[in-house]
């Protein structure tokens, strides 16, 4: 008989994640460094004892850290995996019931960004020894379902572990979707809270260390050939650069292809660093929140070659990016699914290094045309002094956004990474944040979650210190994102963790303000204000009288409060000044302008109005999106719609 170790499943489990191995070429570390967790009756003597029991027997095998919110767990994992290139991850552990569902969230925005978390959620009893236990969900038509079910659609797997001996299985599982670049995303093994604590006789090699090796396809010969003949072919070629670039490590691979041919490139959110911003091929961030280079380039382009990129609305402008109606499209990207997004019939299906690297082989001596080369240079310098001009100080008491990104971005080093997530600052950031570095801009735009920012930015911190690399992170959030989640502030504190939170307080919505006012609801809603029984709305004048800064002081930061005067830009520069040279976690508060816009980048972004309306204001807004509509892009077929 094998060699074997009586345990108890949770113990079973955690020894096992503590011993798998991550490996992309010459790079290996450890797949799950760690585990987040809250402890309730759920998981306290499962998971909870064995992680407690390694931290007394072998501290290092698999650390245990505190959080302040489950949501806030799976972020933190998120910002974590974002720095490592999808190599690395955190476990979250949570209760039974409200615990386990408080991640939902988390996981759909793992899976949503194409990035691994495992989610340990506790479950109900599988035996039904004592049925209904607390928090337990209970549907007369399938007794069987809990609220971890809510999980399946919103994870790349899923299953539960009802009998000790399936967690073999389950577990190798589980490692594969987490280490697979086509499939990753929220993993999550749901753990019956009895289950977690019955022993089994566990086999030895279970508990062996075991690499999971990051597949690199190369491309498949003959469609390579079809992007090159493709590419030989166009007169306007552009490359969209996504996440996928960032995740295979290809920035550089990406950069030889563009300066041996000229091509240029702009960038999704996910991709941002995938050049230096003044770079003579960067056109900038592309969609519905790009810059006019990049723009402009796009609308003209006879040639699409998008790698990496899911191509979501805001980077296709709601498909009204491309306006020549000879467009065609070669799509690099090691997932299907996404390769085959706009009906092209030229999918290169492959890891984004591997293609940018033969792709550099077979175009030698292919180069675009001076006028072309001529026009992105007069594109970007154009772009490049609106920018300049966005970021002058305006002297007003109430800065406008794109002054305070123009202070926080001159005060920051090239390696020093930004974090954002919801509002309008993911817009003015894509637009006028100059990146640096290949992993310095970090902005969660595929769910864009109210609330990512500071747990996301601890997971980005954690990252980094894990590289060894002291990088200063900064987290730059609105008002209202601060209010859904700022708990883990408490975490930095708690941890000794430094991060640099710039809190802009515009009393209420900016983004949704805005985008309320061209659908012709008239900002409604969107104030932070008290409210007003007479008119039955929060439309009225009196802010609110909330201290944002008194209640990050509370939680035991450093904080710094820029006042509303002249010389508020200059102010906020000096704190980022003293935040930078601090040790501890620094929180900078700065009132600005909402309706201070910075430059328009000519993107459109498809929200429907209504419509039929009694107000005025409505129905101008459905004339604009009429309007604005004819410029979309059919999926197939040359012709733009009219």
């Amino acid at each position: 008989m094998s060699a074997t170790r009586r345990m108890t499943v949770s113990q079973a489990l955690i020894e096992f994640l503590a011993r798998q191995w991550t490996v992309d070429g010459e790079i290996r570390e450890r797949t799950i460094p760690g585990v987040f967790g809250i402890f309730g009756h759920g998981n306290v003597a499962g998971v909870g004892q064995a992680l407690v029991q390694v931290n007394v027997d072998e501290p290092d095998l698999m650390p245990y850290y505190q959080a302040r919110n489950e949501q806030a767990m799976v972020h933190q994992s998120v910002g974590y995996a974002r720095m490592h290139r999808r190599r690395a991850t955190f476990a979250s552990t949570a209760s039974v019931g409200p615990g386990a569902t408080n991640m939902l969230t988390g996981a759909a925005l793992a899976t949503t960004n194409r990035l691994p978390a495992l989610l340990l959620p506790s479950d109900t009893f599988a035996t039904r020894v004592a049925d209904p236990v607390l928090q337990q969900l209970e549907q007369p038509w399938d007794i069987g379902i809990t609220v971890n079910d809510a999980f399946r659609p919103l994870s790349r797997f899923f299953d539960r572990v009802q009998r000790p001996e399936q967690l073999y299985s389950i577990a190798l599982g589980a490692m594969r979707v987490l280490t697979d670049p086509v499939e990753t995303g929220a993993v999550t093994i749901a753990l019956p809270e009895d289950v977690q604590t019955e022993t089994l006789e566990v086999p030895l090699e279970f508990l062996a260390e075991r690499e999971w090796h990051i597949r690199r396809p190369r491309p498949e010969r003959a469609a390579l050939q079809r992007a090159v003949d493709l590419i030989r072919a166009a007169q306007a070629p552009v490359v969209i650069a996504g996440g996928g670039v960032i995740y295979s490590g290809a920035e550089g691979a990406l950069r030889a292809l563009v300066e041996a041919t000229g091509i240029p490139a702009g960038t999704t959110q996910a991709g941002g660093g995938s050049l230096v911003w003044d770079h003579p091929q960067y056109l900038g961030a592309v969609g519905a929140t790009g810059t006019t280079a990049a723009n402009r380039i796009l609308a003209d382009a006879d040639l699409v070659i998008g790698i990496g990129t899911r191509y979501s609305d805001f980077t296709t402008a709601s498909r009204t990016a491309f306006q020549n109606p000879r467009v065609r499209f070669v799509n690099i990207n090691v997932a299907s699914f996404d390769a085959y997004k706009h009906g092209t019939q030229v999918a290169v299906i492959a890891d984004a290094r591997e293609t940018l690297t033969e792709l550099l082989d077979a175009l030698a001596g292919v180069r675009v045309g001076s006028a072309y080369v001529e026009r992105i240079a007069r594109e970007r310098s154009d772009w490049n002094g609106a920018v300049d001009d966005a970021f002058a100080p305006s002297r007003s008491i109430r800065p406008g956004q794109a002054e305070i990104i123009g202070a926080v971005q001159g005060a920051t080093a090239p390696e020093d990474v930004i974090v954002q997530a919801a509002g309008s600052l993911p817009g003015d950031l894509h637009k006028l944040w100059r990146v640096r570095d290949p992993l310095g801009y970090h902005v969660e735009y595929a769910f864009s979650c109210m609330g990512y920012e500071i747990a996301g930015g601890l997971g980005v911190k954690r990252g980094a210190l894990a590289d060894g690399s002291d990088r200063d992170v900064i987290v730059m959030v609105g008002d209202g994102s601060y209010l859904m989640l700022n708990s883990e502030l408490v975490t930095a504190v708690a941890e000794g963790i430094k991060i640099i939170v710039v809190l802009i307080q515009n009393h209420g919505f900016a983004s949704i303000g805005h985008l309320s006012e061209t659908v012709g609801s008239q900002r409604f809603g969107t104030k932070y204000r008290r409210y007003d029984p007479s008119a039955r709305n929060f439309q009225g004048d009196d802010v609110l009288p909330v201290d944002l800064a008194m209640n990050a002081r509370s939680y035991g930061l450093d904080v710094i409060e820029v006042a509303p005067t002249a010389s508020a830009i200059d102010d906020l520069r000096a704190a980022m000044t003293t935040a930078k040279a601090s040790t501890r976690s620094t929180l900078i508060h700065i009132e600005s302008d909402p309706l201070s816009y910075g430059p328009a980048g000519e993107g459109w972004w498809d929200v429907p109005v209504a419509e039929v309306s009694t107000l005025d204001s409505t129905r101008r807004a459905r004339e604009d999106y009429e309007r604005q509509s004819a410029a979309r892009r059919p999926l197939l077929g040359e012709e733009v719609v009219s």
